[in-house]
């Protein structure tokens, strides 16, 4: 994406004499981890399991199979959203003498870590589905702490992403859509008190 954003007689470089070999062996790891994620969330999955209940563990494929699309959603939506709009706004301050030449190096740390970034965040509905079903958080609660949760987002996305409001919306919209899928989530698989669950709980102790 940032090839296409480049003023005329600019391009990537690099500067150190190991630099450009290095580059592509973290770029063959990067991706390697990307597209193992299934893989990775299935050991995740695996490890939290034995201390799980038969009745709970019939959700390790819906959690792998949704975990996996989120967060490929994610990246996509990174790489192909706010890459094109953050390198165009970036390139932009390019002049007749003020020509970039962006190193190879930096590229790639700075591209993985927004792809990663974008990749965790769409997650927020699984996450929510698990305090859902721990009791933790409910569907009220959510919806009350609704303007709490727009602050935090915003913030979390003027840490995450590069210092401009452009790419701060990017990812603040996103993850308010997410949230109010999150309040969706939580009223659909919230844990559900039954009626006299709270006495008979007291009975027994």
């Amino acid at each position: 994406p940032l090839k296409e954003q480049l003023p005329p007689e600019s391009w990537l470089i690099f500067t150190g004499l190991t630099e450009a070999f290095v580059v592509y062996l973290k770029l063959a790891l990067y991706a390697g981890l990307i597209l193992a994620s299934p893989v990775i969330l299935w050991e995740m999955w695996c490890f939290v399991a034995p201390g799980l209940y038969d009745h709970e563990k019939k959700y390790v494929f819906p959690f792998v199979i949704s975990a996996s699309v989120l967060f490929f959603a994610g990246v996509a939506f990174c790489y192909l959203v706010v890459f094109p709009f953050s390198f165009k706004f970036f390139m932009s301050y390019s002049t007749d003498t003020l020509k970039p030449l962006p190193a190879m190096k930096e590229y790639l740390s700075f591209a993985f870590q927004i792809l990663l970034a974008f990749g965790i965040i769409f997650e927020l509905p699984v996450f929510i589905l698990f305090l859902a079903k721990l009791g933790l958080v409910t569907e009220r609660m959510l919806r009350r702490q609704r303007k709490f949760a727009i602050v935090i987002i915003f913030i979390v996305a003027a840490i995450l992403t590069p210092p401009d409001v452009f790419s701060q919306c990017l990812m603040a919209i996103p993850l308010l859509i997410l949230y109010e899928i999150s309040v969706i989530v939580a009223r659909v698989f919230g844990r559900k008190s039954e009626p006299g669950q709270a006495g008979e709980a007291r009975d027994a102790v």
